[in-house]
């Protein structure tokens, strides 16, 4: 794979390598295979992830893996990295942003993070690695003038722990920083396709980090229960049909896509008295809506933004050079129960204007809304770089 990368770019000095295989390969021996080729000096990074995207492939199944070589005079890119990621997301975070220098040119930060603190069990959901703090620790030093972009890895569909390529050895539980810098421009969309189940905003009443227990003074249980007709869903980790939205626009507009952050319900807990949610960046008396996932608009919210994010990138006059897709990993067809892979419309937008894409299946998705890098599931995030 990365005697072909180098040959399929005409690539002589890789300045680095951005990499992602899934759990059923040796992770060690598959770094070393890389490095065999590109040589030591070249920075690997990358990790775990449920699958990949290329222009034509989606892949995650069997022993998935993809490689994008990086060679250009048109940027500058620094490489930060920071372990203890399971202690605290924020002093991981802190020490990522003091490594990381500033320019004037600085154009997109990337962020790749051990999504797994603890794997489940048969009875319990696992306990996840929050962006919120990463995020918010990073800029609380770096500024909130960079856009960022990034992801939580997932090597499978069961939670497993991840491991990540980080520049010259494989590890877990760290995070990895790619500051670009130079000559060109990162546009970036996001799609998801859930919409509210029925517009009614809840009050959440109780809840304790991760974990929710009430909605409007009721148990959030009894009240999903309600929602399907009976109790089956109680068995799906992760629940498939519902998640929990946050519109982060006006309350009264019209729903908008763009707007709304979606939580994916982990499971239930083994007591059975609330539930764990991906992220624990809600708090006492935030307002949600529950989201429907519609299988017929994710695929075309996948080829509405697609194509949105092209003719703007035209409209400015620019040239697009490389698209980045960052996908959850619940996205999938064999997942989110879609008649086709809402991924090949991206594939079909980005073959319509010859543009080279390299994209992987992620727990969790980083990405602007609304002026402010937030981390998102259940969202396909789209990154475009350009001419300058």
């Amino acid at each position: 794979m990365a005697e072909k990368s180098l040959k399929n770019g005409g690539i002589e000095k890789p300045d680095f390598l951005l990499t992602f295989c899934c759990n059923a390969l040796d992770y060690e021996k598959y770094f070393r295979g890389i490095q065999s080729i590109i040589g030591k000096d070249v920075p690997i990074i990358g990790g775990s992830a449920i699958g990949i995207i290329t222009n034509d492939v989606i892949s995650y199944e069997g022993f998935s893996a993809g490689a994008l070589i990086i060679e250009s005079s048109r940027h500058r890119h620094h490489i930060a990295i920071a372990k203890g990621l399971n202690s605290s997301e924020k002093n991981a975070a802190l020490k990522i942003a003091d490594a990381l220098p500033r320019s004037n040119d600085d154009r997109l930060l990337t962020i790749l993070y051990d999504s797994i603190k603890k794997p489940g069990t048969s009875n319990s959901p696992p306990i996840i690695n929050a962006s919120s703090g990463l995020i918010s620790g990073i800029e609380s030093k770096f500024g909130t003038d960079v856009p960022i972009i990034g992801a939580g890895l997932l090597g499978d569909n069961t939670f497993n722990h991840t491991k990540q390529f980080c520049g010259s050895h494989v590890d877990n539980q760290s995070i990895i920083a790619l500051l670009l810098s130079g000559d060109f421009k990162a546009y970036s969309i996001i799609m998801h396709g859930c919409t509210p189940l029925d517009g009614i905003y809840h009050k959440i009443t109780k809840i304790d980090g991760d974990i929710i227990y009430e909605i409007d003074n009721k148990p959030i249980v009894k009240m999903i229960d309600e929602i399907y007709g009976h109790k089956e869903w109680r068995r799906e980790r992760p629940v498939l049909l519902i998640s929990i939205g946050v519109n982060c626009g006006e309350r009264y507009d019209e729903p908008v896509e763009a707007h709304y952050i979606n939580r994916l319900i982990m499971g239930i807990l083994p007591e059975g008295n609330g539930v764990r949610i991906f992220e624990p960046d809600l708090e006492e008396g935030s307002e949600i809506q529950f989201m429907l996932r519609d299988t017929g608009e994710i695929v075309d919210s996948a080829k509405r933004n697609s194509q949105s994010l092209m003719q703007q990138i035209q409209s400015d006059g620019h040239m697009a050079v490389l698209g980045l897709y960052i996908d959850c990993g619940g996205r999938a067809s064999a997942i989110s129960n879609t008649a086709v892979e809402e991924a090949s419309e991206v594939q079909n937008v980005c073959n319509k204007f010859g543009i080279p894409l390299f994209g992987f299946y992620s727990g969790v998705e980083i990405a602007p809304l609304l002026g402010k890098s937030r981390g998102l599931d259940l969202t396909g995030v789209l990154t475009v770089l350009t001419d300058g």
